[in-house]
């Protein structure tokens, strides 16, 4: 099963709030949020496969990190809300609209279920020009992927996931490469709808989410509301913290 970390106490005014983080990232990038938001409910923050201290595995399709997440549902006691960024956003949806009963509402941040052009390949490539033999603090790497042309405000978010006393990194960055078309697509055999409560909600200078997505969107999941947070981009909940989380409050409060 995922590892993950806990914030709060179960309630029973409140269903549990898991948060399920994006490519490259771990449940720790969520623990601000994640401990602020406790304060009304139960957050549970897990690594995604192959992330954190998770278990590695072969793949990394959306329906195996669905079935990562209802495992960790039945574990916890369901049915829960579910905030999903990125990667963690698609594998929200396809949990939602393939096991809706495990979900009480629904938080997709930036992100749409269909497959993009871009590839995250770079990231990958500049993680593995870090010299891990060299590293005695996570500024030394901070440094070397700058050299690589990774900007800092990733930098920082990359190093989260890198085990400097083991001189390793805490992703499996070659099933990651391998499975990258699975990562970036979606699987369209994934047909729904999911009747809950929705909410996207996206950086309003990302491209990520687009007027164009939305009859797929609208058609998978009906309820479906939309909302932007000026001047973030894709990395919305680090770059404005404080808009993101009134956002969430507001949307799992209504």
């Amino acid at each position: 099963m995922l590892t993950y970390s806990e914030y709060g106490t179960r309630r029973t005014d409140a269903p549990p709030l898991i948060i399920a983080h994006g490519l490259y990232g771990s449940g720790r990038n969520w623990g601000v949020i994640a401990k602020r938001l406790s304060d009304t409910r139960h957050v549970i923050t897990p690594d995604m496969r192959n992330h954190g201290t998770s278990p590695r595995a072969q793949t990394q399709s959306y329906p195996d990190m669905a079935a990562d997440i209802a495992e960790l549902i039945h574990h916890i006691g369901g049915p829960v809300d579910l905030l999903g960024h990125s990667m963690g956003g698609k594998t929200a949806m396809a949990l939602a609209l393939t096991q809706p009963d495990l979900i009480n509402r629904l938080i997709v941040a930036d992100i749409a279920p269909v497959a993009y052009g871009h590839t995250q390949q770079g990231m990958i490539d500049a993680m593995r020009r870090v010299d891990l033999s060299t590293l005695t603090r996570r500024s030394d790497a901070e440094a070397q992927l700058a050299a690589a042309g990774i900007e800092p405000a990733l930098q920082s978010f990359f190093t989260q996931s890198l085990d400097v006393p083991n001189k390793a990194w805490r992703l499996n960055l070659d099933v990651l490469e391998a499975e990258m078309d699975k990562i970036i697509g979606w699987p369209d055999d994934i047909t729904g709808p999911f009747d809950g409560p929705t909410f996207f909600l996206s950086g309003g200078a990302s491209d990520y989410v687009t007027a164009q997505h939305r009859p797929k969107i609208k058609s998978l999941f009906p309820r479906a509301r939309f909302a932007k947070i000026p001047d973030a981009g894709h990395w919305l909940h680090a770059e404005k913290p404080r808009p993101f989380e009134a956002s969430v409050r507001a949307f799992l409060d209504a």
